[in-house]
């Protein structure tokens, strides 16, 4: 459900009047407005928003970990309409068991490489992503290493001459 705070603003209004349902939540600070997307929709929501309200550049998807909190991820799109020099932030909630959305990439090819830097540190998975492997680990690293319950010492190294 959208805020009363965001019913007077023109791309969240139109976003509501084309699915009532879609927004389950959203804020206005520092000139950006946030909005938060069921999961299942982000697709249609992506699709909606940039051949209807002209947001024509993906600039970025990244990840929050949020543990040990439930959902434990938040995935987070970064749009930008050039012509009006308007930005929009998406966030899709995601639980701690097998996180993973529908990728972006039919929408906005640009997509690609942001998705494969979020599965590749954090480990979440986007469904119909052309290409999905690491990109900045090697393949055969295991986790990932963004995730803050992540061992951050690595592993134990025994100084045997010292």
């Amino acid at each position: 459900m959208l805020p009363d705070n965001l019913k007077d603003m023109a791309v969240p209004a139109a976003i509501e009047a084309w699915d009532s349902a879609v927004v389950t939540g959203g804020s206005h600070e520092f000139g950006e407005t946030l909005l938060f997307v069921q999961p299942e929709r982000i697709v249609a929501v992506c699709q909606y928003l940039k051949t209807q309200l002209k947001f024509e550049r993906l600039s970025g998807v990244t990840c929050i970990d949020r543990f040990p909190a439930e959902p434990r991820f938040e995935v987070l799109y970064l749009l930008h309409s050039i012509a009006r020099n308007e930005r929009l932030k998406l966030k899709v909630a995601l639980g701690s068991d097998a996180p993973q959305v529908e990728s972006v990439t039919a929408v906005w090819a640009g997509a690609d490489w942001y998705e494969r830097e979020v599965f590749d540190l954090f480990g979440v998975k986007f469904h119909n992503h052309p290409n999905l492997k690491r990109l900045m680990m090697p393949e055969d690293w295991e986790g990932h290493p963004l995730r803050k319950d992540f061992p951050v010492h690595g592993h134990k190294y025994s100084y045997q001459n010292d």
